[in-house]
């Protein structure tokens, strides 16, 4: 009865080691290079994206001043846009920023960017969207989204306090 258990295990051991290796060959198949992006903000969404839908432009609406951004291309942004049109009410900090957590969390590629200019957008952490409306020294690490192509008046519009902002593909 041992020597049939014993048996049965070192087939079964064959059969998965066959079934992985099939797998595994299948999924190197180099006919099929593009990678699908997901939000899990594995290393493997790291690899850059090279969708249209991942780059281009977005309208932000803030009161009545509108505002394009060029986007970056990555999965990242290739995530947000499939999100959008959004309509976010942005919190105030530091004078500097206005934030919004996302309820959906967005791969990530962290960096840290040594300063922020005015008009930057980034992902802090996996769902904090962040519109910077003045330029300063920082050591957080931000994955790159856009930014404002004429930030010129934004501290102006975004004001002192919480606001309402619109983000939509152009």
């Amino acid at each position: 009865m041992e020597t049939i258990a014993i048996t049965m295990n070192k087939s079964r051991s064959i059969l998965y080691a066959t079934m992985g290796l099939l797998l595994g060959m299948t999924s190197c198949n180099s006919s099929n290079p593009a990678q699908k992006a997901d939000a899990s903000g594995s290393a493997s969404n790291r690899t850059q994206v090279t969708s249209d839908a991942a780059e281009g432009t977005v309208k932000i609406t803030i009161g009545s001043k509108t505002f394009k951004a060029t986007l970056e291309n990555n999965a990242t942004v290739a995530k947000l846009n499939s999100l959008l049109p959004l309509t976010l009410d942005m919190t105030e900090l530091n004078g500097n920023e206005k934030y919004y957590h996302l309820a959906t969390r967005l791969p990530t590629d962290e960096i840290n960017p040594g300063s922020i200019q005015n008009g930057d957008i980034m992902l802090y952490g996996d769902n904090s969207l962040v519109l910077f409306y003045k330029a300063f020294k920082t050591t957080y690490r931000y994955t790159r989204l856009g930014r404002i192509d004429n930030p010129s008046d934004l501290a102006e519009a975004v004001g002192h306090g919480d606001v309402t902002m619109t983000f939509e593909l152009e």
